[in-house]
C-alpha cells in the first residue's frame, strides 16, 4: 500500500510563505486554487480548475439554485410552444462584454453551437435542434426535432463544461482548438497582462456588469463583485499555503491538503467548512484506443485490483469523516447511486494477477500520467501504479505538473509517440449525477472524454432515459447503463471525498456550490 507522505508536523516551522503587499487588502481577495490555471478555455477542458475560472469571467443563459433548479440568469426568461419543440428566449437589458459590446442573441448561439459540440449534454441536445435562430439582438428561438425534456438543465448545467456564452468571434473557434482570448460578460474581468501561469492570475471586478435582483444561490441569482480585483496565488507547496493563510498573506485556500487540516483547525483566524456537501468522486480512465486498454479483458483484470481505502487514505488520510467507500459511477446523494459491491470491484490482487494472464497481457508499458502538484489527484495514480506493478504489469509512472498531464492527455497517440494509458481525476457528484450530465457513462468513442470508449449500449441507454417519462423506468436504465460503464472499466471509481476550504475569518458570506464562487464576498 502506498502511504502518505510525511508532512510538516503541526506546530513545527513552515516555509516562508510569498510577501504580499498589505496596503490593497480591503479591496482585494487573494485566493490559493487547487492547481495551476493552465488551459484558459472552459469550453475546450473539463480541468476544473478552468471551470471555476470561467464562472468569474463568463456569465450564463441560466443558473442552478441548491436543489439543482434551473433559473433564468442571462436571459429574462422563455416561452415554450404547447408541443415542445419550440422554444423563445429574451435576454435581460443591458448585458455587455467585457470589451464594451452588447451580448447579442447572436454570440448565444454561437456559443451553444460550440459547447454542444464538445459536451456529452449538449452532444444529446444538438441530435434534436432543428434550427438555432435570432429574432433580434435580444431574443432567440430554438426550434426542434423532437421535445427535449431537460434543455433548460443542459443550458444551466454547473459544475464541469458548463456553458458559458463568449462574443461570436471568440465563440466561432473551432472547438477541436482551445481560444487564447478571455473576454466575457461576467462579474470579473481577466487581466491577460497580469496572467503567468504557474505563478499568479488577476481579475478585477467589471463595473459594467448589472447583477440579477434575486439571493444568490449556487450560479444563480445576484452575482454582487464585493472586492475590486481577485488574485490567485500559485502555490504547490501545502506547507507554504498553510503559512500563508494563517498569517494572512493569502484569503482564502480552496484545497487544504488533509495532512494541514489539524494544524488549521487551531488555527485562530482560520475557518475550515464544506461548501459541498456531496463531495467528490475520484476516478482512473484508462485509453480505450490502444493497447493494452483497448482489450476490455485486460481492463477488466484491473477493475478486480481496485480497492478503494487504498485510494482514499492514500490520497485523504486515515480520518473516514470525510470520505466512503463507492463502488458506483453514480455518487453518492445523487438518485441513482447504488454500490456494486465487492463482486463487481474486489480489490484481489490474485484474481487480478489471474484475470491479467487470461486476457493475454503480453506486458505492455503501461504510462501512468499523474500530476505532482495536485495533491488530491497525484496519490491516486501512485495506488494504482504500485498496485498494477503487482499484478505484473509493465508501469512506467509519468509524474509532471497538472498543466502537463491536463496538455498529454489530449493526445490519441500510442505511448510510443508520447501517448498515455492511465490518468486519474476527481468531479463534483453534481457533475455526474444522471446520463446527460455524466461522461463518466457515456460511450461516445472520439467524440467523448479522453480515453475514448466507445459503447453504441451505453450511448442507446443513456438517450432512452432521456426521453422516458416514467420515473421507474429511468431509474432502470440509470442502473443498468452504470454497471455497464463498470462492467467494460470505461471509468472505474476510486471512492468520493469532501473538501474543507479554509478561509480568513473575516470573510464573509462564502456560498454552497460546487465551485468557490468568488460573488458575495466580502471582508467583515
Amino acid at each position: 500500500m502506498i502511504h502518505r507522505r510525511s508532512l510538516l508536523a503541526a506546530g513545527a516551522a513552515l516555509p516562508a510563505a510569498p510577501a504580499v503587499a498589505q496596503n490593497t487588502r480591503a479591496t482585494t481577495l487573494r485566493f490559493v486554487p487547487q492547481a495551476n490555471l493552465s488551459v484558459l478555455d472552459p469550453i475546450f477542458t473539463t480541468a476544473t480548475v478552468t471551470g471555476n475560472h470561467g464562472y468569474y469571467v463568463y456569465d450564463t443563459l441560466y443558473g442552478v439554485d441548491a436543489r439543482l433548479t434551473p433559473r433564468p440568469q442571462m436571459v429574462e426568461g422563455h416561452e415554450t410552444s404547447s408541443d415542445g419543440l419550440t422554444w423563445r428566449f429574451r435576454l435581460r437589458e443591458g448585458l455587455r462584454f467585457h470589451d464594451g459590446a452588447p451580448v447579442r442573441s447572436a454570440d448565444c448561439i454561437a456559443s451553444i453551437k460550440r459547447w454542444c459540440a464538445r459536451e456529452p449534454f449538449g452532444q444529446l441536445l444538438a441530435r434534436v435542434v432543428d434550427e438555432w435562430s435570432a429574432q433580434d439582438d435580444r431574443n432567440f428561438q430554438v426550434r426542434l426535432k423532437r421535445a427535449f425534456p431537460l434543455l433548460l438543465d443542459a443550458l444551466a448545467k454547473p459544475d464541469s463544461s458548463t456553458l458559458f456564452i463568449m462574443p461570436e468571434r471568440i465563440a466561432a473557434t473551432d472547438p477541436g482548438r482551445a481560444i487564447t482570448e478571455v473576454v466575457g460578460s461576467g462579474p470579473f474581468r481577466f487581466i491577460a497582462g497580469e496572467y503567468n501561469s504557474g505563478s499568479r492570475v488577476v481579475y478585477e471586478k467589471f463595473d459594467g456588469y448589472a447583477p440579477r435582483s434575486e439571493a444568490p444561490s449556487w450560479t444563480s441569482g445576484a452575482k454582487v463583485a464585493h472586492f475590486r480585483r481577485v488574485e490567485w496565488h500559485i502555490l504547490p507547496d501545502p506547507a507554504t499555503a498553510a503559512a500563508a493563510l494563517q498569517n494572512g498573506e493569502v484569503d482564502w485556500w480552496e484545497r487544504p491538503h488533509p495532512d494541514l487540516g489539524p494544524l488549521l483547525a487551531r488555527a485562530r483566524d482560520v475557518r475550515r467548512e464544506v461548501t459541498d456537501p456531496n463531495g467528490r468522486l475520484a476516478v482512473m480512465r484508462m485509453n480505450c484506443l490502444h493497447p493494452p486498454f483497448d482489450n476490455v479483458a485486460i481492463r477488466r483484470a484491473v477493475r478486480l485490483s481496485v480497492l478503494q481505502e487504498d485510494y482514499m487514505r492514500a490520497s485523504r488520510g486515515d480520518d473516514r469523516s470525510d470520505w466512503d467507500l463507492n463502488r458506483s459511477l453514480w455518487p453518492r446523494g445523487t438518485p441513482y447511486n447504488a454500490d456494486e459491491g465487492t463482486a463487481m470491484m474486489p480489490g484481489d490482487l490474485d484474481r487480478a494477477r489471474a484475470a491479467l494472464r487470461e486476457a493475454g497481457y503480453a506486458n505492455q508499458r503501461v504510462v501512468v500520467i499523474n500530476p505532482t502538484d495536485f495533491p488530491d489527484i497525484g496519490p491516486l495514480g501512485q495506488v494504482s501504479a504500485d498496485r498494477l506493478k503487482r499484478i505484473g504489469m509493465n508501469i512506467d509512472l509519468a509524474e509532471s505538473d497538472w498543466g502537463t498531464v491536463v496538455q498529454r492527455r489530449n493526445s490519441r497517440e500510442p505511448v510510443e509517440r508520447g501517448g498515455w494509458s492511465m490518468l486519474h481525476t476527481t468531479g463534483g457528484a453534481t457533475a455526474w449525477a444522471n446520463p446527460a450530465l455524466s461522461f463518466l457513462v457515456r460511450g461516445q468513442g472520439l467524440a467523448g472524454w479522453f480515453g475514448w470508449w466507445s459503447s453504441p449500449r451505453a450511448e442507446e441507454l443513456a438517450e432512452a432515459w432521456l426521453f422516458s417519462t416514467d420515473p421507474d423506468r429511468q431509474k432502470a436504465l440509470a442502473g443498468e447503463l452504470g454497471r455497464h460503464a463498470i462492467e467494460d472499466a470505461a471509468f472505474l471509481p476510486l471512492g468520493q471525498f469532501r473538501i474543507r476550504t479554509a478561509f480568513r475569518r473575516d470573510l464573509t458570506g462564502m456560498l454552497e456550490g460546487s465551485s468557490p464562487y468568488p460573488w458575495n464576498l466580502r471582508r467583515g
